[in-house]
């Protein structure tokens, strides 16, 4: 069995080195590294009035704001959000984090291994999607 139980604050904060972000961090809090073996747990951290890439990629995220205020921009369209909001990014759609508040935005990103996914949508080879019950919304007995 494995497992694992770290305070977020042991794993590395790293700097977001993609073209298009600024003051953007993340700590790969859950990984394939650590055996997970179909999501990412992802701590994202921007300072004041920095932003992540305004990007698209072929999977989704689920994300949790922890701390702070800030603006999803999604295909071009801004919509505020704060301290526990949850938002769902689609596949495939432009996205982008920016901090619009005077403290540091925290923000949960869970994201599928990209190694779960197809990266080209092919007409012989569709996405390849996790089969989890609980995934739907349906399962809660967990």
């Amino acid at each position: 069995m494995i497992m694992k139980l770290t305070h977020y604050s042991q794993v590395e904060l790293q700097p977001v080195k993609v073209e298009g972000a600024a003051g953007a961090h993340i700590r790969w809090l859950i990984a394939e590294k650590d055996g997970a073996p179909n999501f990412a747990l992802r701590m994202f951290e921007v300072e004041p009035e920095g932003h992540t890439p305004y990007h698209k990629h072929a999977w989704e995220h689920e994300v949790y704001c922890l701390e702070g205020e800030g603006m999803l921009v999604f295909e071009g369209n801004e919509y505020p959000f704060k301290a526990h909001d949850s938002m769902y990014i689609d596949p495939d759609k432009m996205h982008q984090f920016k901090n619009t508040g005077k403290e540091k935005l925290k923000f949960l990103c869970i994201i599928p291994h990209e190694s779960n996914y197809n990266t080209e949508k092919k007409e012989d080879k569709p996405l390849k999607k996790p089969v989890n019950p609980f995934a739907a919304g349906k399962a809660n007995n967990c």
